[in-house]
This record gives C-alpha cells, structure tokens and sequence, in this order.
C-alpha cells in the first residue's frame, strides 16, 4: 500500500516555513543519490518538506520508494520517506538541520533522547573515470544520544522495486545475496534493452546493499510486512518473499537493517548503505554499418556488480575524505565571487554531471578498450536528447572546471560521427539521438537545425578545451570539419538568417543580435585554432573577417533609440542578454570591444524584475544558466550581483518542488517547464575564467 502521493504545488506553497535550520539555503528539492540520469533520486523539499514528511522522487517527480526507521529504547521513528505501517505504530523524527554541499545532503533528525545523521554521498570523482563511471551513491546514518545517557538503537531501510522501472504494472523479479556485504539484487523479469517509460530505463538492476555485520539482518516482501516486522521487534526476519510480481502488488521492498546497540553522546560509527542501478550495455552509438554497443567505464577493472559493490562500500571513509575535499575548493573557489554564488554551485554540481555516462567499447577479441572513451549526455527533462551541442554548451564551465578531459570525451563521439559523412548537413548536427541511450545520428539530416547555434557551440568548446589542456589532438584530428562549420559561419553569422537558437522555447527569429555574436566567436575561435596547427595564412584570414564582421555587427545591433544592443537588428526597442559574449571572454579573444561591454553593464538594471533580468524582450522568463553567464560579462560586480542574487533567490524561493529548473518566470518566480537539467554545469561559469 502506498500513502503518499504527488503531493500538489499549491498544497506545500501554503505550508509552514521551515522547521529546521539549513546551509547555505533550502533548495527547491535536494538531490540524494543522483549519479547517472537514471540513478536520480531526489527529495522534493519545496517550501518545507523533512526529510521523513514525503517519498523521495525520480527527476521526472514520480515516487522512488525509500524509507528509513530507527527505534530507540522500543520506540520506533521515521526518519526517511511518507510510509504508512498498518499492524505497527511509530512516530515521525523530527528534522532540526539540513545542509548541502557540492556532493551531499545531510540530515540532523530528532527521535526522542537520540540525534540521527542521515547523510547522503553521491561521489563526484571527476579525475578518476573509474570512480566516476560507477552508477552508485552511499547513505551513512549516525546516531548520537542528546540527553547524557545511553540507549539502545537499531537502524533500518529499505527500497522498492519502483527503482527499476517507469512503469508500476510490470513484473519485477529479486535475489538476496548475503556474505562480507548483504546485497539485494532486483529486476524487471521481461526487460528492454535500451528502452524506457517515463524516463526510467526498462532494463538492468537496482542494488541495494550494507555491509553484512554481526547485527544485520534483512528481508524482502510487502512494504507493509517487512516494515512493521522492523517497527514491532527491531529486527529482520532474514526471510525471502520469493512471490515475484508487478511494482505496485503489494509494493516488495528489500528491507536492511542493523542494531548500534548501546549508544551514548559520542557519535556512532555509521551504518553504511549503497544504492545503484547498473545496466549494460549503457549506450547504442552509431557507426558506419551498423551501431556499436558501450559500457561504462568501471566494467574495465570489475568483473561482476558484486565486486563493483564491495569496493564501493569498502572504500566509503575515503570516499568521503575525497569529496569533503572537493567540496572545500568548490565552497573556497566560488566564495571568492560571493556566497550567494557558492550556494548555487553547491546546488548544481551533482544535478549537472548526473545526467553524464563515461563509456568504452571492446576490442573484437572482448577485451576493454580504455582508450576509446566517449562520455554520453542526456538532455534531461526537454527532450531526452544525446549529447545535444547545445545542452553541453551551456553545462560546459563544470567540464572545464572539474576535468577539461570529460568535455573532450563529450565531443569526441559528435566528431567521430560527423567525419564519418553520415550527417548530410554542412553545419553541426544537433545531437547524437532523438532518445537517449540510442545515440544512433541523424543521417537523414533531419535532427534540430540550429545552425549557427551548434557551428559556434562546436568551436568554442573544441578550442577551450585545447587552452585548458594543452591537448591539441582533437582539433588536429577533426581540422576539416571544424573548418567546414566556420564556412558556415561566414555565409551565415553576420546576418543569421531565420532560425532558431538555443532557446527553441522562444521561437525563430531572423537577425538575432546574439547569436550574430555566437557566430564571430566561432570564426575568430577557428582563426586561433590554425594558429594553434600552424596554419598562419588561414589564422590571419579568419582573423581578420572576425574583426571586420564585429565592426558591421556594432552597426547593425545596437539600438538607436537606447543605450543598449537590441534583440534583433533594427528592432530599436528590443534587447535580450547578451550571454554569448562570455565565448570571447573565455577564449581571451578580445574581439568586442569593451564599451559594448559597459553599455550591456549600464543597462540591465533598469530593466531588472522581481526574479531577474528576462531572457529578451519577447517575454518575461529569464535562464539561470545565461543569467550566469551574463554576470561574468559584467563590468561592475554591483550589476554581476544582481544576476547571481536573481538566481539565488530563484534557487530558495521555495516556488516550486522540481530539481532545480533553469527557466522561470522573473516576475512570479514561476517554473516554466524545465527540471534537474545538466545545464546548471554553467553556473560555473565564474569559475574557469
């Protein structure tokens, strides 16, 4: 039986303001386990909800059950998830703190005379693409006594097979596996492979597991049986329901449980669980003649998920070092701008690289080639793209910041597509797949056209990541393609024609003033990238059409009736952010000249909303990611701030209860449609200049 469902956005808007103390801010919803865009679990806190008042949730909002319990001296509290217990009484811990950092979420709860800490880990291991390719996260629960006596205290938890599949009617099957680490293993019985519903993949296993110590015990079977067997004698029944069923029949759980016994005001050492999803192969791809089949990355040193799994909780204690260290220089490096700013990219480190697979394929005799990498990206939420250039795009500050060498593996499988001549198109192909994880092209040329958009998008990046690195081995590689797209660009960027951009949602507009600015960066990148092949003929030519395209350009966007550049040329009234400028300053191009800078700088302000600066003049929403964006063009940090504080505010409002969206009303605060996009990789911005 299931208690608690969608719980409606008017329903928590209405609700209390928080009972808790947070750090730095309570987020719209807070990631908990999110690793790869179907290990995805997020807690919907919209303006109030504990950690133990509703069920964790998929990205999509739809219902991941978890459920947590302890009982201390007899008495039994909820601390995780909305589970109702017929058969069994408990009470609800009571939340006293939350914080988030760039890796985890952590939770303070009361139970009486007894403190829980319930932190949630999920590893960002950017330099280790073995670490980083592994589809699991942890969460430690702790126990502290507040009252200067000692108590008796066992801990449980327990998922469902809602974990495995976007579809509730479909017939799971399960194995408990016990030794070192107890292990409960689950599965659709009739799998897809490469499929989903709803978003969720149709194939492969959740995992759930703890180590197997003298006190563990554990249980599968109906939510209700197996959580009032905990609720009523603190401990599993070491019993397996073998009755295999549809999710939502009697909803089967794969209860863990552990007894601290006596706990005094020293912390206990925490009760460790991993929970993962792990399919393969992880991604189809396209090649000449057919498709290829990719792993992920870890399977070159694991044999089996077992031996995945006791690795991972093996190597918890320095897990955690690691990550309390990255989260260091995240909060060191972007508290320099402000701590506003610090809390935002808190917030969307682990939303962004979740929605990235490192891959490999195998050499015909099977063995693992660890040097074809390729990352694959899925364009959560908007439409379930592969690596969509214009996805990646905007994410590409967190790439650059975390591990320039990810963003190469981004692109490598686009350029190793492209120069295959499949894709028909003289510019940049949009994406590598209508749904991930079919990354299967588009030869028939009829993907997305955003040609100016996805031309430019290629250059820039394909150049930064070169300046970051030092690896010139892309652009060598892929020299001819990227030349053909800055052809493009030079019949096409000056006066684009009617097209759209990256902002789809907006519609076509011919003579867009920003993508104009999109397009001569990418000449301009494509002029210092023959520098770098020593080409110099090519480079002074590129050079030099940059600078007199920039020239017309001034002429043809900026406003005469106002100090500002305008949305699209001779539309005086118009204007919109001119977020694509930070190409220039990223690439230290210095093609624009800097009074366009603080003309852009002098004007925002006055045309500044409740939620931020709009996106143009078209409408009232604004993108937090080009808010970002267009605070690093800012010639004064008084104006930068507003756009941060835009955000910030945006970011705990508590408005609504989604994964932090990038697309909002600025005027109500009001989500337009967007969630836990991989985008947010561009509040880094800052960061990598």
């Amino acid at each position: 039986m299931r208690s608690l469902h969608h719980i409606p956005l008017s329903a928590f808007l209405l609700s209390a303001v928080y009972a808790w103390t947070s750090t730095p801010f309570n987020p719209p919803s807070v990631p908990l386990a999110v690793r790869t865009p179907y290990l995805s679990c997020w807690l919907p806190q919209g303006s109030g909800n504990a950690l133990n008042s509703v069920w964790p949730e998929f990205w999509t909002g739809s219902i991941l059950g978890w459920a947590g319990f302890v009982k201390v001296d007899g008495v039994a509290y909820s601390f995780l998830g909305a589970p109702a217990v017929s058969g069994a009484t408990f009470s609800q811990a009571t939340q006293q703190s939350f914080s988030f950092t760039s890796t985890q979420s952590t939770f303070v709860l009361s139970a009486g005379p007894i403190d829980v800490t319930v932190n949630f880990l999920s590893p960002v291991e950017p330099t280790d693409l073995v670490k980083q390719s592994v589809p699991f996260s942890y969460m430690a629960v702790s126990a502290a006594s507040t009252d200067g006596a000692t108590h008796s205290v066992q801990i449980y938890s327990d998922i469902s097979a809602e974990w495995v599949s976007g579809d509730d009617s479909l017939t799971v099957n399960w194995t408990t596996t016990t030794g070192d680490i107890l292990t409960h293993q689950v599965q659709l019985t009739s799998p897809t492979v490469y499929g989903e519903v709803s978003d969720h993949t149709q194939y492969g296993s959740a995992f759930y597991s703890t180590p197997n110590t003298v006190s563990a015990t554990y249980q599968t079977g109906q939510d209700i049986v197996v959580r009032a067997q905990f609720i009523n004698n603190g401990v599993l029944a070491n019993t397996e329901d073998t009755n295999f069923r549809a999710v939502s029949n009697d909803w089967p759980v794969f209860g863990l449980a552990h007894n601290l016994g006596s706990v005094g005001s020293t912390e206990s050492s925490p009760v460790i669980y991993s929970v993962g999803h792990i399919r393969d192969p992880a991604l189809e791809y396209v090649v000449v003649g057919g498709t290829q089949a990719r792993s992920l990355y870890f399977w070159s040193e694991y044999s089996t998920p077992a031996a995945v799994i006791s690795e991972f909780l093996g190597d918890y204690s320095a897990a955690l070092t690691r990550a309390t260290t990255f989260d260091a220089q995240v909060q060191s490096d972007a508290s320099a701008i402000s701590t506003e700013y610090a809390g935002i990219v808190a917030l969307s480190v682990r939303q962004s690289l979740g929605a990235n697979e490192i891959t490999i394929s195998k050499e015909s005799s099977g063995a693992w080639n660890t040097s074809d990498v390729m990352v694959f990206l899925k364009e959560i939420s908007s439409d379930g793209n592969v690596n969509t250039v214009d996805v990646i795009n905007p994410a590409w500050p967190i790439y650059l910041y975390t591990n320039p060498a990810l963003g190469k593996y981004l692109l490598e499988g686009l350029f190793r597509y492209q120069e295959t001549g499949l894709y028909p198109n003289k510019w940049s192909v949009h994406d590598l797949g209508a749904s991930y994880p079919k990354a299967l092209g588009h030869n028939d040329g009829a993907d997305e056209a955003m040609p100016v958009e996805e031309c430019g998008n290629m250059l820039m990046m394909a150049l930064s990541y070169a300046q970051k690195s030092g690896d010139n081995s892309q652009l060598a590689a892929y020299s001819n393609l990227l030349d053909q797209w800055t052809q493009y660009l030079i019949s096409d960027s000056l006066i684009p024609g009617n097209q759209i951009s990256t902002d789809d949602f907006a519609g076509s507009l011919a003579n867009q003033t920003n993508l104009a600015i999109k397009g001569i960066v990418g000449i301009k990148a494509m002029s210092e990238i023959w520098g770098i092949l020593g080409n110099t003929a090519q480079q002074s030519n590129y050079s030099s059409i940059a600078s007199n395209y920039v020239t017309q350009w001034q002429t043809f966007a900026t406003s005469t009736t106002g100090p500002h550049l305008t949305l699209d040329y001779n539309d005086e009234s118009s204007w919109g952010l001119s977020y694509n400028l930070f190409g220039d300053k990223l690439l230290g191009l210095n093609l624009f000249p800097a009074s366009v800078y603080d003309e852009q700088t002098a004007w925002y302000p006055t045309v500044d909303n409740a939620f931020g600066v709009p996106l143009d003049t078209r409408h009232t929403y604004t993108k937090t990611d080009w808010q970002i964006w267009t605070s690093t063009l800012m010639t004064n940090t008084a104006t930068r701030d507003i756009f941060i504080e835009a955000v910030y505010k945006w970011a705990s409002s508590g408005t609504n209860n989604a994964p932090l969206g990038d697309w909002y009303d600025t005027i109500a605060g009001a989500p337009e449609g967007f969630r836990a996009r991989p985008v947010v990789g561009g509040h880094l911005a800052h960061l990598v200049l």
